[in-house]
């Protein structure tokens, strides 16, 4: 779904150049951004709301009203509002500190100061200040305030440089290039101030690759497109200057229409017990109900004995609303079966857990002082449940640092290290570098250790430096040199920075560059090349080639490009090279590094100039401009000379292979979502071991149309189960149909292994409703899941679409802003503290530096909390029913009165000594007994998956509560029933409803009784003749003490034990009372 933040919906934008009052017509949104969750007069409402949304919760505060109500609660309202207020305050104090950081982190945001143009003149404005439709001047190094117009920059013809990360996790620098009528304004503050072209434009979306917009200015129209949109997010580089136009501010900007909103979290323990506590509540008013039965019973065939010495109200003498009001008593009574304990025992389990994360030094990187921290104390039993793991690449499984790492040259390969024997040395750190001291423009972090190369450029060995002329002439890099021999290449690809420098510690230094001209420092000398043409790379071309006049007027044709692409350009005459080259290339590519061919060719004078003249035409062509552009570049590249092969390793972070083989033996499904290119994603898949040579097969789904990626996901779940086995097109019966589409029944008997690889574009048209569920289950059926070219909300997108078909706990890692929404929608998110600044670490729910640490986080300390907290419930769910059952038998004991067995103050100090004592004495012997080693060898045997499977099906707990309540409650229920029948009594049974009082309701056992009022006869009915006895029943003598006697069998005994006497005439003194 998309992320609509504005109240209204727009159709198209009208933005004029320097026109507030204009502008704010429309109520655009402003500059200010706004992450956090509450503000100081919303924080109460809605996180009471939130927290009311646990029902225990709500329960306890139903339970405080109804012991505010005198008639109905023998308890103090003081025992449960205490715990209550308790658990919401601490609840709230950790979620506004949390929601402080987010403040804190926008107002840091909202305060950056930016250049704005305001009546004439540049000021200073903070960022929440800029409006649409204002013109703000960027420097070199600075963010882009807003999504901007490009006006003009201090680069030739308007171009300028930026560099995305933020957007799609990419460092590498991408160009942007202004109109030229808007150019031509260059940095003249007047004119700029005279601007007053009119923008319209499509409404705000999510959409980071398409903008489609007209500018209006002096009766002309030009076109707008994203290749002259600056983001919001990027960062300015290698440009000194610009100007851009305000077109979306604020909220209504692409990066954060492409954030999720903030969530609140749940685990699924939180879930079940809400559903536990619902049922034992249900069990409550079941137990309520019985009792309440019971004393409506009591009363009127026992109760009523004493209605006329224990005077009632006449609201509550009839014995159904008695049962009403004792019906609420019991609830009261009886709520210890789920204590509001509970909830403080839960939070403080958890929060010990997020300390030990917080305290692992197995998780701490020493190299930047970073440990691990668990930014949120709600998710830690989550952690062992995980099924899905979501990963970025650039940044998280990588380093995104590219290293030159071997190289083929005339059919020589160079890099390996040998002994004196001839056999290959493995390289390590201790192994000898190579001594660049020759060249004084050397990087110093460059690193190699094959000296032979070196030797062979000190020869001056033809071929071996035309190879590095061309790495340093066959590129876009742009240098930056800061200091006089500091020179900082900013490349729009890692792999181009690494070959470039490659060239440069081989004494091939690419110096600088104009538009026309190239200049490098060739074993020290300066030598200047004329730059005639660049043809570029794209994702068709899969190469890139240029056109340069050397010192002496000779043409030249510089390519690299893909082995398989290059190859088929290559004159016949190379065809031995080729084959060479060839297998040096499975070589290089079998060690999972990035390989490129490269090759050259000599130009003749007249031919290159008739191309030229086809390459102008072609490039101010109207229609089919990229396919004529094409044909000439294939025309020209034909007839090559190979040179030979570079082999590049892209740095992965330390142990990922490892830990990717370990969770996955854990039996989590790891997905890459990436931003980058296929070819790069699929290199880093064979990297880390998610993709192998051994596979059965790697589908890639690359459709551009619905149609097409459709058929392109049936034919590839074909191929997994089958002919005539795809459930949306066989005549399968619905009993397989079911089996097929159940969780993960039929993916467990899969043995083969496959790939899926889907492009972004691809990916927008299978999330579509109509073919998400055949993607679920291609996904699903396979191995290693890899999407490539995929914008932040599509991350999200994806994750959201496995919570909501598979009913799985999935996890989110990553680095950068651009993975913000993905972890604010798993259900637990990990921000890697590396190169892309903190915004993943800020939104995150546990923080590290480095992937590896990630197997130890799951494995180790999600386990253990899971494994303690399903304990601990288990436990304490046992605890409460034994002590709650007593006092629903002691009901049966008691007339159903609705009073407490216990004394209250000797409860309370068990329960705490119990509560506390227990957890000591748990974790101590945990702590002595368990240890991570079986866990991490074995990851398989402990999946934990599934709370409500592991939880609900412990019968054995069940069976606990039971026999427990049977042995503690029957026999003193035996003893009682064989006590009355073998000595029956005629104590009477006295019984009073009393209003509040923190003192039990037991009239002999607490507080003074009625026996003075019995013997003395102050409470009864005196006959006309004196006497000094009274008969228990007469007729003649009006009310008798014991009344309707006669309706009972006199030798029977009552339902409380209680005998009475057999003889209804006997007369009883008042001493033979006092004896009794």
């Amino acid at each position: 779904t998309k992320l609509n933040f504005s109240s209204t919906v727009e159709e198209e934008r009208h933005v004029r150049a320097n026109d507030r009052d204009y502008n704010e017509r429309f109520s655009y949104a402003d500059n200010r951004i706004k992450t956090a969750k509450y503000n100081v007069f919303t924080f109460l409402p809605i996180n009471l709301f939130e927290q009311f949304q646990r029902f225990a919760n709500a329960y306890f505060l139903v339970l405080l009203i109804l012991q505010l109500i005198p008639e109905i609660s023998s308890l103090s309202w003081f025992t449960t509002i205490v715990p209550l207020v308790l658990v919401l305050a601490i609840t709230a104090v950790k979620d506004a500190t949390d929601d402080y950081f987010r403040h804190k982190s926008d107002q840091q945001v909202n305060t950056r100061q930016s250049q704005v143009l305001i009546k004439g003149k540049l000021q200073n404005e903070k960022w929440m200040n800029v409006r649409v439709g204002d013109i703000i001047k960027l420097e070199n190094n600075q963010f882009v305030a807003a999504d901007l117009l490009l006006l003009s920059s201090s680069e030739p013809y308007g171009l300028c440089y930026i560099e995305t990360a933020e957007l799609d996790g990419e460092t590498n620098l991408k160009v942007r290039q202004a109109l030229t009528v808007t150019s031509d304004l260059g940095d003249d503050v007047s004119k700029l101030a005279d601007f007053n072209g009119e923008v319209i434009c499509e409404p705000p979306n999510n959409k980071l690759d398409k903008f489609t917009g007209t500018l209006y200015w002096k009766d002309n129209k030009y076109p707008l497109d994203n290749e002259k949109m600056l983001l919001r997010g990027c960062v300015l580089r290698n440009t000194e200057w610009c100007f851009g136009l305000v077109i979306f501010a604020g909220l209504q900007t692409k990066l954060m229409q492409n954030c999720g909103r903030t969530k609140f979290k749940r685990t699924s323990i939180d879930k079940l017990m809400n559903t536990l506590v619902l049922w034992i509540f249900g069990f409550l008013i079941c137990m309520g109900i019985i009792l309440a039965i019971g004393n409506t019973i009591w009363e009127q065939k026992v109760g009523s004995n004493f209605w006329e010495y224990l005077q009632w109200k006449e609201l509550t003498i009839n014995a159904v609303f008695s049962g009403f009001l004792t019906f609420w008593s019991y609830v009261i009574i009886l709520n210890t079966v789920v204590p509001i304990s509970l909830y403080v025992s839960v939070e403080v389990l958890r929060l010990g857990h997020s300390y030990f994360i917080n305290w692992d030094r197995r998780m701490y990187y020493s190299r930047k002082d970073t440990p691990a921290e668990a930014r949120t104390t709600t998710l830690n039993e989550e952690l062992g449940q995980v099924e899905f793991i979501f990963s970025d690449k650039t940044g998280t499984l990588t380093q995104n640092i590219m290293v030159f790492n071997k190289c083929s040259i005339n059919g020589k390969t160079y890099g390996d290290v040998y002994d004196e024997f001839g056999h290959k040395v493995d390289i390590t750190e201790k192994t000898p570098c190579v001594d660049f001291s020759f060249n004084p423009l050397m990087d110093r972090k460059f690193r190699f250790h094959d000296s032979t190369l070196v030797e062979a450029i000190k020869l001056e060995e033809p071929l071996v430096q035309e190879f590095f002329r061309l790495l340093a002439l066959c590129h876009t890099v742009m240098p930056e040199e800061r200091n006089e021999g500091e020179l900082v290449y900013q490349a729009p690809s890692p792999d181009e920075g690494a070959l470039v420098t490659a060239a440069r510690n081989f004494g091939f230094v690419f110096r600088s560059r104009t538009p026309e001209t190239i200049t490098l420092y060739e074993m020290g000398h300066a030598v200047t090349y004329q730059l005639l043409a660049i043809l570029d790379f794209n994702n068709v071309r899969k190469r890139m080639s240029v056109i340069v006049r050397n010192p002496k007027g000779q043409l030249k044709l510089y390519s690299k490009g893909a082995d398989t692409i290059l190859f088929d350009r290559l004159d016949p005459s190379n065809e031995e090279f080729m084959f060479t080259t060839s297998e040096h290339l499975n070589e290089f590519a079998g060690e999972g590094l990035r390989t490129l061919a490269l090759a050259y060719k000599d130009l003749d004078e007249d031919v290159f100039d008739e191309w030229m003249k086809k390459l102008l035409f072609a490039s101010t062509a109207l229609e089919n401009r990229e396919e004529k552009l094409g044909a000439l570049y294939e025309e020209i590249e034909q007839g090559m000379m190979l040179l030979g092969a570079t082999a590049i390793e892209d740095k992965l972070q330390e142990g990922v292979p490892e830990t990717i083989a370990c969770l996955t033996l854990a039996n989590i499904k790891i997905w890459v979502l990436t931003g980058d290119k296929l070819e790069t994603a699929m290199n880093i898949g064979y990297s880390c071991n998610m993709l192998r040579d051994d596979m059965n097969e790697v589908f890639i789904i690359s459709g551009h149309t619905m149609l097409e990626v459709q058929q392109e996901l049936r034919m590839a779940k074909e191929r997994i189960m089958g002919p005539g086995k795809d459930k949306f097109s066989s005549g399968l019966d619905m009993e397989k149909t079911e089996l097929y589409s159940s969780d993960s029944v039929f993916e467990e008997t899969i043995i083969a292994e496959y790939a899926l690889i889907i492009n972004g574009h691809s990916l927008a048209n299978a999330l579509e409703a109509d073919l998400e569920q055949i993607l679920v289950d291609v996904a699903c059926l396979c191995k290693t899941v890899i999407c490539c070219r995929v914008t932040p909300l599509q991350k999200a997108l994806v994750v959201e679409l496995i919570k909501r078909h598979k009913r799985a706990v999935t996890l989110a890692i990553g680095d950068g802003a651009n993975d913000v929404s993905m972890i604010n929608t798993a259900h637990i998110g990990v921000g890697i503290s590396g190169q892309e600044g903190m915004q993943a670490v800020l939104a995150s729910d546990y923080s590290f530096a480095q992937f590896r640490y990630l197997q130890r986080l799951l494995l180790v300390h999600g386990r253990w909390s899971y494994h303690r907290m399903c304990n601990f419930l288990c436990y304490f769910f046992y605890k409460n029913f034994a002590f709650t059952l007593v006092h629903f038998w002691y009901g049966f004991l008691c007339g159903f009165s609705a009073q407490i067995g216990l004394d209250t103050n000797y409860w309370t100090a068990v329960n705490h000594f119990f509560i506390w004592g227990s957890l000591a004495v748990y974790f101590a012997i945990l702590f002595a007994m368990h240890s991570d080693g079986i866990f991490t060898i074995f990851p398989n045997q402990f999946p934990f998956i599934g709370t409500a499977r592991n939880s609900l099906n412990q019968k054995i707990v069940w069976l606990v509560i039971l026999l427990t309540t049977v042995v503690c409650i029957m026999p003193m229920v035996a003893v009682r029933f064989i006590k009355a029948d073998l000595y029956p009594t005629c104590v009477y049974f006295s019984r009073v409803r009393r209003t509040s009082s923190r003192r039990s309701a037991y009239a002999f056992a607490h507080q003074q009784g009625y026996g003075e009022l019995i013997t003395s006869g102050k409470n009864m009915k005196v006959p006309t003749s004196s006497t000094s006895t009274y008969p228990l029943s007469s007729p003649a003598r009006g009310t008798s003490l014991v009344k309707n006697s006669g309706t009972t069998d006199a030798a029977e005994t009552n339902s409380t034990g209680f005998g009475r006497e057999s003889d209804q005439n006997q007369e009883v003194t008042v001493e033979d009372l006092e004896a009794r």
